[in-house]
């Protein structure tokens, strides 16, 4: 699953699963943007690719404002002349809480975090590839939006359901012009941020939740990193609208 010479771009990349698939795709040949809000963190995760001997580029950006988000994939181009592949990490969880509870801008917050900025890049990064005439975009879904949160409320479980089908709607679209989109489904993955949260569950609770996953743990970053790696190469190149579950066996469709 070599990425050689290609350039990828990967937003939330400040740490979690978008650090992790941006040295993941690093490691493999591929040249990687990195993007965020947090511009140190940023630097860090930069800082290990190149380090490593990889190269990247460091582009902050606000994925929910169109004109940060044009000029994000300018910068990619500018700085290498194309863009083989687009990963949609950016997003953030919620609290659980009843539906009742959550006000309409929280909402509509969330929806945007883990949907629209989805739809921003998307659309920004298309005329790029279009004119290349190959891409692959791969998506951050999650088994929220297959099934339920565990951790989070029913809006970001709502989001992540739009996420499976803007995939699916891109994948026809641009399927046409060499363009395939995908998208993968976790369920908790260990990064720091899901790790105070799991570690503030009563241990009843952990033991419950672990209890319905047939490997019986969580997974790490990394796990998902590489399925999104593979949906990226070559070996892949004809898997177009599909959602690949990383959950462990505890959903299955």
């Amino acid at each position: 699953m070599s990425l050689k010479d290609r350039v990828a771009l990967v937003t939330g990349a400040s740490r979690g699963i978008g650090a992790a698939t941006a040295e993941v795709l690093a490691r493999r040949g591929a040249q990687v943007a990195l993007s965020a809000r947090t511009v140190s963190d940023l630097e860090q995760v930069s800082a290990r690719i190149r380090s490593a001997g990889g190269r990247a580029l460091v582009v902050p950006c606000d994925v929910l404002d169109p004109a940060q988000v044009d000029a994000m994939i300018g910068a990619v181009v500018k700085e290498w002349g194309r863009l083989d592949i687009l990963v949609n990490n950016a997003g953030m969880g919620t609290p659980t809480m009843p539906v009742e509870t959550i006000s309409p801008t929280d909402w509509d917050t969330t929806v945007a975090l883990n949907l629209k900025s989805a739809f921003l890049a998307i659309r920004a990064a298309v005329p790029v590839m279009k004119t290349q005439k190959s891409g692959r975009i791969v998506n951050v879904s999650s088994f929220a939006g297959r099934n339920f949160s565990r951790i989070s409320g029913p809006q970001y479980s709502a989001a992540k359901a739009g996420v499976l089908g803007l995939t699916k709607h891109m994948a026809v679209e641009l399927g046409p012009f060499g363009i395939c989109v995908n998208s993968v489904a976790p369920s908790v993955v260990l990064t720091t941020r899901v790790k105070a949260k799991w570690e503030a569950r009563p241990p009843e609770e952990q033991r419950a939740i672990l209890a319905a996953l047939p490997l019986r743990r969580l997974a790490m970053p990394e796990e998902v990193a590489t399925v999104i790696a593979f949906l990226a190469s070559d070996d892949a190149s004809y898997v177009n609208g599909v959602c690949i579950d990383i959950n462990g066996g505890s959903y299955m469709v």
